[in-house]
């Protein structure tokens, strides 16, 4: 039987003939007292673990997605070289499938009396706070016959945020919303909007927006332009009941609804308007109120960060009266939920009336794209029952939505990708039409 690396070590320390090789450590060192010796020897020269330093620094929080890098000092007090294999503990959703291993394991040389740095990349699969679990130190000796292991409790919590990957349409929309507010001369004129200047008419004009006394007061004719009145104030209502857990392509509802309340929110507090938030099932799971316009973004993603679905029917009543004392004067209402028949006729018709008689409402519904690709199914029977259900749940759908909107509800209605652009360009239009 021929030996390599470190079992020659040990025969050869124990002159053992290599046939009478016994694998059992305990057995060999009851029979070896060189061996004994020379492995108590590796034992004593480890760096002791209990008494090393260790301090964490580096991200506290990261967007869904990116990566996080936390790092680790080890000090060694002792008068011995520290070679060691460190394991830094956190969850499981705290890496990539198949990456922990080789992101969490490291092998540390610390000379006496210095300090040396590892780093921890984390890359998040999940939302919410990831806490530090443990670190696992194994010191060896210089033989690497034995070795010394402990545990420290660091605690560090890295917050992963919501992605905001609707991002990317943020400078269209503002575009949109310079014109709007009269940085480009356009011509809108509604119970929601504010004068802004007078300028030469030019061919197309809407005429009603002709101001006669000053045309009277110069060789030209002047026309009116209008910007849409700021400080208005905007409530972003978060259903978080059942229906937000249902999964729409990889993620839960509630993360696309999510994803759209953030970028109607650095849309409208970069025009100037107020935003505040209510997430809200059986009882108020967040709520941000009073932040200013540079405050607002950071606050409603701090807050949006631990959001989690739950997994009880929303009280709509519960809903309709926090909301209405969270928004005491005029406001636009934008509801995020799901436009299912039941919950919504069941639930949020009957107290409807009560936000619409005194606030402009604006429900956000995230659609299912799967449903539109199963209505255009053919080619066998399976197919065409398939299309068949997706018909009738559009239909029914479809139904929903005419509901509300006779009472008065803004319906935007659209998949994942599409909810927040869509959203955007609803209150651009609200906004341009003076009916904030």
């Amino acid at each position: 039987m021929a030996l390599t690396g470190r079992a020659a070590l040990l025969a050869a320390l124990g002159s053992l003939p290599v046939g009478l090789w016994d694998p059992s450590w305990t057995g060999l060192l009851a029979v070896n007292a060189p061996l004994a010796a020379a492995c108590a020897c590796d034992f004593a020269l480890a760096a002791p673990v209990r008494r090393l330093g260790l301090t964490r620094s580096g991200d506290t929080s990261v967007r869904l997605g990116d990566s996080a890098d936390v790092t680790l000092t080890i000090t060694n007090p002792s008068r011995r070289p520290l070679r060691a294999h460190l394991r830094d503990a956190w969850p499981p959703s705290s890496w990539q499938p198949g990456t922990e291993v080789a992101a969490s394991r490291h092998r540390v040389t610390v000379p006496p009396g210095e300090r040396r740095r590892v780093t921890t990349r984390l890359r998040p699969t999940r939302r919410g706070d990831r806490r530090a679990d443990r670190v696992t130190i194994r010191s060896y000796g210089p033989l690497g016959l034995f070795a010394r292991q402990g545990t420290h409790r660091l605690p560090w919590t890295v917050r992963v945020l919501p992605p905001f990957t609707s991002r990317k349409h943020l400078p269209s929309k503002l575009s949109r919303l310079r014109e709007l507010d009269g940085r480009t001369s356009v011509l809108t004129r509604g119970e929601g909007t504010e004068f802004d200047s007078l300028r030469e008419y030019i061919p197309g004009d809407d005429t009603r927006s002709i101001d006669w006394r000053a045309t009277a007061r110069q060789t030209t004719v002047a026309v009116r332009t209008w910007r849409p009145e700021r400080d208005r104030h905007i409530l972003l209502v978060l259903d978080t009941g059942r229906t937000s857990a249902g999964r729409v392509g990889d993620a839960p509802r509630l993360d696309a609804s999510m994803d759209a309340a953030l970028l109607l929110a650095a849309l409208a507090s970069r025009a100037g308007d107020r935003v505040d938030l209510l997430a809200y099932d059986r009882r108020i799971r967040a709520l941000v109120q009073g932040r200013s316009a540079g405050d607002v973004l950071p606050s409603l993603v701090n807050a949006l960060a631990t959001l989690e679905p739950e997994l009880v029917e929303t009280d709509a009543r519960g809903l309709t009266a926090t909301a209405l004392r969270t928004a005491p004067r005029r406001s636009l209402i934008v509801l995020l939920t799901a436009l299912d028949a039941a919950p919504v006729e069941e639930g949020l018709l009957p107290v409807l009336g009560r936000l619409t008689q005194r606030h402009t409402v604006v429900l956000a519904s995230v659609a299912d794209p799967h449903i539109a690709r199963m209505a255009t199914s053919r080619g066998n029977v399976d197919a065409v029952y398939e299309a068949a259900a997706a018909a009738q749940a559009q239909t029914e759908r479809h139904r929903t939505a005419e509901q509300l909107r006779r009472h008065g509800v803004t319906v935007v209605d659209a998949t994942p990708d599409d909810l927040a652009p869509a959203l955007a360009d609803t209150y651009l239009s609200l906004k341009s039409a003076g009916r904030l």
